[in-house]
């Protein structure tokens, strides 16, 4: 053991916090990230050993390029029809964002989540599922609903917690649920939905189903014990699961560094569990459809699990209830170096002589009528303001399959002061 004054002669130790290289007032620089050319990243067969192909979890899988022109081995060559689909739904999802976060504004709803910049993570990687494939959503993925046809007018009633929601004012606005959308329930604990997507597709493996599932964290929370506590059982029994990462740069205020993104890509965390990673750009659309294919017909072949990085940039704030402008610079995602996924997407079929600008606009005219004669409808059902759900004998159901005699004691003398106040 050293004595104290030869201890002294020994370097101090210095603990490192990462920082981001820009806070509010710098620059925006973006000028760190590689970004490799559309198309030259390879397209593996699905059969491939993970590794052998590690490199592809520190490159970039891109189809589209700077001019909207789908090129590579990993153009999914797509039906026009298709495309035209995708970037309706596209759209709709920011419609429906913006008319939601002005609904908060406006006091009718107490909190709301947009996913503007990230459309097409979960809208293109939906198309590229089977329809009744289970999707296991973080709180940015309400593309999958709007993919699978949820109706607008329920989705809204859940935001404002009103007689129309489904879940009877007992979720956080936004955190939807529809096993008949093969929607799990949003969870707000982090990272929760990795282990539920495992745990769900080795039952559908176990049953010898066909439905694969599919799961999404933020990149903060690769950091929690659940994601590795999933990627180990994925790996080990070769559960029939696509885990994607959506990487936007930020977890809350805090930014991905914190949680390892400086030291190694997201997907690279996939090669010490032997499971394939990607690491795609987010805000390509085709790409995205692109790699989930590629990853779903891997599962669903029993070739295993696939781990997927999708590279893209929260524009907005975390929530309503935060401000970016307190911790990163103004306009940072406006500046983000791969763009806007529904201005490639559109760029995309504008080139290939499918849309142009009159009917772009003519369908952002038509979505905007559309999300305006729901919110119509579902404001009729209650607001925050006016009628929120206030049904209390629901405060007991769907718990036990057989209310305890105290709780129906509770019950009752709930329902007895909830009509005296009534008269």
């Amino acid at each position: 053991m050293l004595e104290p004054t030869e201890r002294r002669n020994r370097p101090a130790l210095e603990l490192y916090v990462p920082e981001p290289n820009a806070r509010p007032g710098d620059e925006v620089d973006f000028s760190h990230i590689a970004i490799p050319s559309a198309g030259s990243v390879p397209r593996p067969d699905i059969a491939v050993k993970p590794d052998e192909i590690r490199d592809m979890a520190y490159s970039l899988v891109r189809v589209l390029d700077e001019e909207g022109r789908a090129t590579g081995p990993w153009d999914p060559r797509l039906h026009p029809d298709t495309l035209r689909r995708m970037l309706r739904d596209m759209m709709m999802v920011r419609v429906f964002d913006d008319r939601m976060y002005r609904a908060q504004r406006q006091g009718k709803t107490s909190f709301y989540m947009k996913s503007t910049g990230e459309e097409a993570i979960a809208v293109a990687g939906t198309h590229a599922l089977d329809r009744d494939d289970m999707t296991f959503p973080t709180y940015r993925q309400q593309g999958i609903l709007v993919a699978r046809d949820y109706p607008l007018v329920t989705m809204m009633c859940q935001v404002y917690s009103n007689r129309g929601d489904p879940l009877k004012g007992r979720q956080l606005p936004i955190m939807y649920s529809s096993r008949e959308h093969g929607f799990f329930t949003i969870s707000g604990n982090l990272a929760t939905q990795f282990p539920q997507a495992v745990g769900w597709a080795m039952g559908s493996a176990i049953r010898g189903d066909s439905r694969i599932a599919a799961g999404y964290i933020g990149d903060g929370s690769t950091a929690e014990g659940d994601f590795h506590a999933a990627c180990t059982f994925a790996g080990v029994y070769r559960a029939p699961v696509i885990l994607n990462i959506v990487n936007n740069q930020w977890a809350i205020s805090t930014f991905s560094g914190i949680a390892g993104g400086e030291l190694t890509t997201f997907a690279a965390k996939a090669i010490g569990y032997g499971i394939p990673g990607l690491r795609v750009d987010g805000n390509d659309a085709l790409a995205v459809y692109a790699a989930t294919r590629w990853a779903a017909d891997r599962a669903r072949s029993n070739l295993g699990p696939t781990l997927i990085e999708f590279f893209t940039y929260r524009v907005e704030g975390h929530s309503t209830s935060d401000d970016p402008t307190a911790y990163r610079p103004k306009g940072a995602g406006e500046r983000w170096p791969l763009g806007d996924p529904l201005a490639r997407l559109k760029q995309h079929l504008i080139g290939l002589g499918e849309w142009d600008e009159e009917r772009h606009q003519h369908l952002l005219d038509q979505l905007g009528e559309e999300v305006r004669a729901a919110q119509k409808e579902a404001e009729r059902l209650g607001t925050l303001q006016s009628d929120p759900y206030q049904d209390i004998s629901s405060m007991f159901e769907d718990v036990y399959a057989e209310l305890p005699w105290h709780l129906r004691e509770q019950q009752a003398q709930a329902l007895a002061e909830a009509e005296a106040k009534r008269r």
